[in-house]
């Protein structure tokens, strides 16, 4: 159980790098009774954004660009501790960080360019208003006494 279940894929045939992961452990606020008091169980995943070459150059941009309000000194940091055991945690963390940096990376999206309304329907509708209207005018235009 001490080997990890990665590779952690971001997109495509990027991974995440084992080499360039940061692990510290410390003890769990989280479940775990009396062993939550002797385990160092919580993780905190560290990687370092501004200096990874694992990641193609139009990646890291977007991802730092994006990633800006949580990187402390170019790097990214995620925490684990909904877990008991460390192993599964760690697992957490890989996984979150894999998530994060893959939503960071991603193409902007195309943008939206807006349709036009068909003649037919505005005239239908224009047409429809006014029908209506003649209708409600007709109600308030009759003697009712």
């Amino acid at each position: 159980m001490d080997g990890m279940s990665g590779p952690y894929p971001i997109r495509g045939s990027v991974a995440l790098p084992e080499a360039e992961l940061m692990w510290r452990f410390s003890r769990s606020s989280g479940p775990g009774g009396q062993h939550v008091n002797t385990s160092d169980s919580q993780v905190e995943l560290r990687f370092d954004l501004a200096r990874t070459e694992a990641l193609p150059e139009v990646w890291k941009r977007r991802a730092l660009d994006r990633l800006a309000s949580r990187l402390v000194g170019g790097v990214v940091t995620v925490r684990a501790s909904e877990h008991r055991s460390q192993w599964r945690n760690r697992e957490a963390a890989a996984v979150r960080l894999a998530a994060l940096l893959a939503e960071a990376t991603a193409p902007p999206p195309k943008p939206r360019r807006p349709t036009r309304i068909p003649r037919g329907i505005n005239e239908r509708r224009l047409r429809e208003k006014k029908q209506r209207s003649e209708t409600k005018r007709g109600r308030s235009a009759r003697d009712w006494g």
